[in-house]
């Protein structure tokens, strides 16, 4: 069982890595081993606080981008209503760039999620992961590069997000299926597919977020019964605690973000997962 104060360090954690290109799963994997707490990460208990968690995480970010989702549902609806995606209706576009790119990971998180996080779940590979996600963010700064008619400075920033190419969108929707491995970066994964392919660093940030909302919230909605099943039983005290730790933070940090990111790089995210990963893992290897 998760007591009150895990419950708020775990939500605090949750919420502030989840928008930060640093692996709020990984983190989530480190942070009990680090504090000596007996929480088992397989436990339906632990998995139905998750679900409470990022549930908060959803909501928060579909109500700091509740203007851009209003547009881009009336874009959808009209583009299906008339039956056709004109070239001068960014909105409309945007919204199905947002459904390709979010189809690969749906997908795989059907297929492979319980997979992948039961292999890989260990405070040891998760530190080891969080290193290569450094190593991911430093590549892509490398990488970067400014696609004409994509990194436009004088037009709104969702219009410049539409004139990506659908071929674009999938590969950075795609990218964000190696988040499901504890220690990479979901949002680190979409924000480099993002510069790789012409985005500004606030722009490739704006995309990660909104991508993530429709993720997060159906997988959370998804397992919303083990929080309100018999799975949830004696946690759901702790969940509701964690829940609004998380909000809180998720708050924060995507505030931050976008105002960070409009003139500084990823390059410092990059440098904390390197830095961070390795001295974990030298940790865990003497504790082991």
């Amino acid at each position: 069982m998760i007591g009150e104060a895990q419950a708020v360090v775990l939500g605090l954690v949750q919420g502030l890595t989840e928008p930060f290109p640093v692996s709020s799963l990984g983190h989530g994997v480190i942070v009990p081993r680090l504090l000596g707490w007996n929480v088992q990460q397989d436990d339906s208990s632990f998995l139905a606080f998750l679900v409470a968690t990022h549930l908060a995480t959803a909501l928060v970010l579909l109500g700091f981008f509740w203007r851009d989702w209003r547009r881009i549902v009336l874009g959808l609806a009209r583009s299906v209503r008339h039956r056709e995606l004109r070239a001068d209706d960014a909105d409309a576009r945007l919204g199905w760039l947002l459904v390709v790119g979010t189809i690969p990971v749906g997908l795989v998180g059907l297929v492979a999620e319980h997979a992948l996080r039961s292999a890989f779940a260990s405070p040891a590979g998760a530190a080891a992961f969080l290193m290569a996600n450094g190593a991911m963010l430093l590549a892509a700064e490398r990488l970067r590069r400014r696609a004409p008619g994509v990194a436009d400075p004088g037009r709104p920033v969702d219009a410049r997000l539409a004139r990506l190419s659908w071929r674009q969108a999938t590969a950075v929707g795609a990218s964000q299926a190696i988040g499901l491995v504890p220690g990479f970066s979901r949002s680190g994964a979409a924000m480099s597919a993002g510069l790789v392919a012409g985005l500004a660093t606030e722009d490739a940030a704006r995309l990660s977020f909104l991508l993530a909302t429709p993720i997060i919230g159906a997988a959370a909605v998804l397992k919303l019964p083990q929080l309100l099943g018999p799975e949830g039983d004696g946690i759901r005290g702790p969940a509701l605690l964690g829940a609004l730790c998380a909000a809180a933070t998720t708050y924060v940090a995507v505030r931050f973000l976008l105002g960070f990111l409009r003139t500084n790089r990823l390059t410092p995210f990059g440098v904390y997962c390197l830095g961070a990963g390795a001295v974990l893992s030298v940790a865990f290897a003497a504790g082991a």
